[in-house]
């Protein structure tokens, strides 16, 4: 029977991305002002995260209680919604594109471990989100996966292969349940101006 020794466990070449005094100030001061419930401006937190490296482009709602681990490796694309207790746990860079919602307490995981080795050592992929999808309440996404353009990841569900696109999924691991339509909305100008 192979043992596991985790005195012995190593991250390889991994590396955090920043500087000590970066990771230090990112956690004593930056965390805590995006995290925070008691300030709920999300341009605050947007600025924030921006003056750490994170990319984040225009129209970004960020809801309290949001965790980022890393912000220098995360990339947020326009008119995003972060709800409250997202967690970003961005060992490796995490991509949102633009108009996605990501609901309350989805967790991106980047971080895994060779459980094939003794020593237990660190595995880390990247995550990208395409444009309009949607990551329901309290979903997970896996290392290395692609969430296709406009996919759903329904309420709980785990992402542990990436997912296709316009393709609505549920379930651990999540499987396609169906494809994913979108209806146009058309405004009478009799409703407009009546």
């Amino acid at each position: 029977m192979t043992v596991i020794h985790l005195d012995q466990y190593t991250i390889r070449e991994y590396t955090p991305g920043a500087p000590a005094w970066k990771q230090l100030l990112w956690f004593f001061i930056g965390d805590p002002i995006v995290r925070s419930r008691l300030l709920p401006i999300s341009s605050l937190k947007v600025r924030v995260l921006r003056s750490f490296g994170a990319s984040i482009g225009q129209g970004v709602r960020i809801k309290p209680g949001v965790q980022v681990k890393f912000p220098w490796r995360l990339t947020i694309g326009n008119h995003c919604w972060i709800g409250e207790n997202a967690w970003f746990d961005n060992l490796a860079p995490i991509v949102l594109e633009d108009h996605i919602c990501v609901s309350q307490s989805v967790y991106f995981c980047t971080g895994n471990h060779d459980w094939t080795a003794s020593t237990f050592d660190l595995r880390v992929a990247p995550i990208t989100v395409k444009s309009g999808a949607w990551l329901a309440a309290r979903s997970t996404i896996a290392p290395g996966v692609e969430i296709g353009e406009g996919s759903v990841l329904s309420l709980g569900s785990v992402a542990v292969k990436s997912l296709t696109s316009w393709t609505i999924y549920a379930g651990n691991p999540a499987v396609a349940i169906k494809p994913r339509a979108i209806k146009e909305q058309s405004f009478s100008s009799s409703l407009l101006n009546p």
